[in-house]
């Protein structure tokens, strides 16, 4: 019969598990260390993956560019437009939480960045400007018109001003010529490489903003722009009958030689502006058509077991720089969608709650045991990190308070940008000779990457870029 234990055989068997205890105890609070159980710890794990994504930013520092994250390669990571999307990612934090605590550096950064024209066209970025950097920069703007972010100072231009100039200056016959039936070229000046390129992602930008600017202004105008866009996209074959949507083609080719990469942030542009255009119409049936079947397209294709998934890189982890933002705009844009055509929301925000509990549950890394990786649906954290991967958290968390959130204004709503309807007007064309750009120059991209532009070869050799 064993022996009935003492105080004392109690407290020494104590002393020997303890240190497991604790040990395994540490574990468990690194990988609960962040939780979405309710609205006050989203708005604390909001919190915390704010500042861990701000330190990937320098601009605000002594000798530094704002604005900018640290790039472009060979200089750092980030291309220029990255910038853009880390501040449309801080204006939805404020929106959503309230805190106040980063709109100095982001008001700063917004404005920095503008150009002398007021364009976000700055000549720094010239040598590898593309309509959707320019696209990107002026998305974050029209945000912050639309959730009402404190208006820059009044010797400044307005939110609304610059997002009509971005699309004023995409709008112009300049930008668009006969090749492939029409559509925006991927960069803007003629010396560019990747000016042969005709991509979903530049065209998306410009609907996008298209359709944001006709329901906040209630202007038909800009709507037109929307839908002759959208008609170009199924037409010249970048979006199909089954609503995939493909990355771009040549215009040597007349953009027959389509490459049929598939990335989440396409669709999330277009399913947010095809959200606008559904409520500006006040729910027209095209537009609700158009909508649904796109949103069916991208739970189908980028969602797996109802978790982000990055069809075109993330099984094999091939994903550029680049790649690795592109989950926080899918949840930011979607969530957006669900307030705007409010129709969706029943079939997508339970979706996107599931996906952001698998984003938190693997923010597991060093230092902190809180940072995080990349693969959602791994379960554990992978080991790549940077600003884009904790972007793309923070959009899906900061996202799920969306229920408390008001929804886009527009001018007759409560709206108080000041815009400018020839916004734009003096910005450079780059129809002239541009300076000679280097080797080095050449290298810049912006969203996409040589890699993706080019062939078959390498990274995406498993891919079919057929017609």
């Amino acid at each position: 019969m064993p022996a009935f234990p003492t105080t004392d055989n109690m407290a020494s068997r104590l002393l020997r598990v303890l240190p497991m205890a604790l040990f395994l105890m540490g574990d468990l609070v690194s990988a609960q260390g962040y939780s979405i159980d309710s609205d006050d710890n989203i708005m604390s794990t909001a919190k915390a993956l704010a500042d861990n994504v701000l330190t990937y930013y320098h601009g605000n520092e002594i000798g530094q560019t704002p604005g900018i994250l640290p790039g472009p390669p060979p200089a750092g990571d980030y291309y220029w437009w990255e910038g853009g999307a880390l501040w449309g990612t801080l204006i939805d934090y404020w929106h959503y939480t309230g805190d106040t605590a980063y709109n100095d550096i982001i008001t700063q950064a917004m404005l920095w960045q503008v150009g002398p024209n007021n364009d976000y066209m700055p000549p720094n970025v010239t040598a590898s400007l593309g309509n959707d950097d320019q696209g990107f920069w002026g998305m974050s703007a029209m945000l912050a018109a639309e959730v009402n972010y404190p208006d820059p100072p009044a010797d400044q231009p307005g939110w609304l001003a610059l997002a009509q100039a971005v699309f004023n200056t995409q709008a112009d016959p300049g930008r668009h010529d006969s090749t492939c039936n029409g559509g925006l070229r991927w960069q803007i000046p003629f010396s560019n490489n990747g000016y042969d390129y005709k991509n979903s992602i530049a065209n998306g930008c410009f609907f996008n903003l298209g359709a944001r600017l006709a329901r906040y202004l209630n202007n038909q105008t800009y709507a037109d722009w929307a839908e002759k866009t959208w008609d170009w996209m199924q037409g010249v074959g970048f979006m199909d009958k089954d609503y995939r949507i493909y990355d771009g083609a040549h215009v040597e080719t007349n953009c027959t030689d389509i490459n049929r990469a598939q990335f989440s942030y396409n669709n999330a542009v277009y399913l947010l502006g095809a959200a606008y255009m559904y409520n500006y119409t006040d729910g027209d049936s095209k537009w609700e058509q158009r909508l649904s079947s796109l949103l069916d397209a991208t739970l189908r294709d980028f969602f797996r077991d109802n978790v982000a998934y990055e069809i075109a890189c993330e099984e094999h982890m091939t994903c550029t720089t680049d790649m690795l933002s592109f989950k926080g705009y899918l949840h930011r844009w979607m969530t957006t969608m669900t307030q705007i055509a409010p129709f969706t929301a029943e079939k997508v925000l339970p979706v996107l709650k599931q996906s952001a509990q698998a984003a938190v549950k693997q923010c597991t890394g060093p230092p902190d045991g809180k940072t995080c990786g990349f693969q959602w649906s791994s379960g554990t954290f992978d080991d790549s990190v940077g600003a884009g991967q904790t972007m793309n958290v923070l959009g899906a968390v900061s996202s799920l308070l969306v229920g408390k959130a008001k929804p886009p204004v527009t001018n007759a709503t409560g709206g108080t940008s000041v815009g400018d309807p020839n916004a734009g007007a003096a910005s450079d064309s780059f129809t002239h000779t541009s300076t000679p750009i280097t080797t080095g120059d050449r290298a810049g991209a912006g969203i996409l990457t040589a890699l993706v532009l080019a062939s078959a070869a390498g990274t995406f050799a498993w891919m079919s870029l057929g017609v």
